[in-house]
This record gives C-alpha cells, sequence and structure tokens, in this order.
C-alpha cells in the first residue's frame, strides 16, 4: 500500500502514548479513530487532549483552528468494528505479549486487507506479532517517544517479514505527521535509543540501590554534566514506572538472564502503585500528573 493513499489512522490504546499519537495523526490531516475498550478512558483522554491543546494555543504553538479542526478529525471509538475501513492501525495498549496478540488476530479479521497493523511497542518486536495475523508482510513496529506531541523521532522498524513497501508507507505517514523517522533494517529489542538509554537507567538504579547517591542527585548529574533534558528517574516517572517494570519483566522472559529482571525498587514502586506522575507519586511526588507540551 502506498502512503499516499492512507486516509484514516486507528490509534488502538487511549493512553498517554495512544491519545497523542491520535492527536499527532489528526494534526497532520489524517482523520483517526482513537479506540479503548473503556468509554470512560475515550472521555479522559479526549478531556487531557483538550488541555494540552489549549496550553500549545496559549503559547502559540498553534492556532485555534489548526485544533479545532484536528478534533473534528478524531473520532472516538470503543468498538473495533469501526475500523473496517481503517488504512493504517497503531497499537498502543499495555506492554504485554498475550494482550498485543489477541489484539493483532481480531484486527487482522476486522481491517481490509491493504491496512498496515504497526505495533508502538519498542521491546516486543513486530514478528511476535506478526504471525498472529493473515498478513505479515504488512505489520511492523511504529515507536513514538513520549510525549508524542512533543518528541520528534519516531522508530520504523522492519521485522523479517515486513514487506519494504510497508516501511515505506510507514516512513512516509511519520513524515506526514511532521515527525522525524529512523528506518531499522532488522529487529533488536529496545531498538536503538532504548537500548542506549536502557544502559544508562540500568546504572542510575544501581547506583542508588548501592547507597551511592539519591535519585535527586543522580538525575541533577544527568542534567548538569551530561546535558540532558531530564535526568532517568524523573524519565521514568513520566513514562511510567510499571513501563519499565513490564519492558523488563518481557525481556527477562525472552533471555532468562538475571540481569534482565526488573531493579527490585521499581518492582516494590509497581507493588505500591507509585507509577510515576500518573499516579502522583514515583520517585518524586506531583500535585497532580503533568504532561509538557
Amino acid at each position: 500500500m502506498q502512503s499516499h493513499e492512507i486516509q484514516e489512522i486507528a490509534v488502538i490504546g487511549s493512553g498517554t502514548m495512544g491519545s497523542q499519537i491520535a492527536m499527532v495523526c489528526a494534526l497532520g490531516g489524517y482523520n483517526v479513530i482513537l479506540h479503548d475498550i473503556e468509554k470512560e478512558r475515550l472521555h479522559m483522554a479526549e478531556a487531557a487532549l483538550m488541555k494540552q491543546m489549549k496550553r500549545r494555543i496559549e503559547k502559540g504553538r498553534l492556532s485555534e483552528h489548526q485544533v479545532t479542526d484536528a478534533f473534528a478529525k478524531i473520532k472516538y471509538s470503543s468498538d473495533l468494528k469501526d475500523l473496517s475501513q481503517t488504512d493504517f492501525v497503531i497499537e498502543a495498549i499495555v506492554e504485554k505479549l498475550e494482550p498485543k496478540r489477541d489484539l493483532f488476530r481480531r484486527l487482522d479479521e476486522i481491517t481490509p486487507e491493504h491496512s498496515i497493523l504497526a505495533t508502538n511497542s519498542s521491546t516486543i518486536t513486530s514478528s511476535k506479532l506478526a504471525d498472529a495475523t493473515r498478513r505479515p508482510e504488512k505489520v511492523c513496529n511504529v515507536h513514538f517517544f513520549n510525549p508524542a506531541l512533543v518528541m520528534e523521532l519516531v522508530e520504523v522498524v522492519k521485522g523479517p517479514h515486513t514487506a519494504q513497501e510497508t516501511a515505506e508507507a510507514a516512513m512516509e505517514v511519520v513524515r506526514n505527521i511532521k515527525k522525524t523517522p529512523v528506518l531499522l533494517q532488522k529487529e533488536i529489542s529496545g531498538f536503538i535509543a532504548n537500548r542506549i538509554l536502557g544502559k544508562l537507567m540500568d546504572e542510575a538504579v544501581y547506583l542508588l540501590e548501592n547507597g551511592y547517591a539519591t535519585h535527586e542527585e543522580i538525575d541533577l548529574v544527568c542534567k548538569k554534566a551530561l546535558n540532558h533534558p531530564i535526568g532517568p528517574f524523573a524519565l521514568m516517572d513520566l513514562t511510567g514506572i510499571d513501563v519499565n517494570y513490564f519492558v523488563r519483566q518481557q525481556r527477562f522472559q525472552e533471555t532468562g538472564d538475571e540481569r534482565d529482571r526488573p531493579a527490585k525498587i521499581v518492582q516494590e514502586k509497581v507493588e505500591r502503585g507509585e507509577l510515576g506522575r500518573k499516579s502522583g507519586k514515583g520517585f518524586y511526588t506531583y500535585s497532580e500528573p503533568a504532561v509538557k507540551a
């Protein structure tokens, strides 16, 4: 399928990532379906997007016309059957393999044969999902970074099953929504950015758990000495500590290497429900959820 033939994009999962990906696609001119199994989550996503877009208007980054037009292009749905005419799907649900495989089976049945089925996951490569469909050549990873409204880079990953035409169409969609795509010709868990970031995260957690410094001091060093815009612990709070936990769990299941297990401090925070900004507390405490826009 050629990129110019893509008219409608569906985003599955209305959490922070999914909802922002949907808005980015709508701002890029595409008709968008934002799907979630719970209608209440869709209402929350719409309210959050309205707040973020209002802030962007106030800062002069977008005009009221651009925002109004983008919202007019988004349809909110809790019924997968509404995807019967969609051309390009971006899955952004929980970072667990079996729910994703189940979803891809259903998407394969519901969406048109020409539809590209992409996952936003940076841990679960598309080869683990492609055989759940009858169109493996149209399955790939399209990985946005959090917050998707702000971050410019998108990693497009071509699995051994992915057709070149599919990868090219995905790259062009990313360009059309004014993001910068990078194409990985081969799969590898974590892709480029998160593999590099993961090494930094591991070392930061090691230093914290062994009492070398506090999480605030480690974040400060990364910002002031390494010139990072945000420290590793503040970043975990932003993306969700549970996301870090699920990613490491998935990697451990794949490798069996004890070094890939979630860090003890991360597991403890997930067990206490301290998930970061979205829960009001993680490594830091927040008066209200905060999303940079």
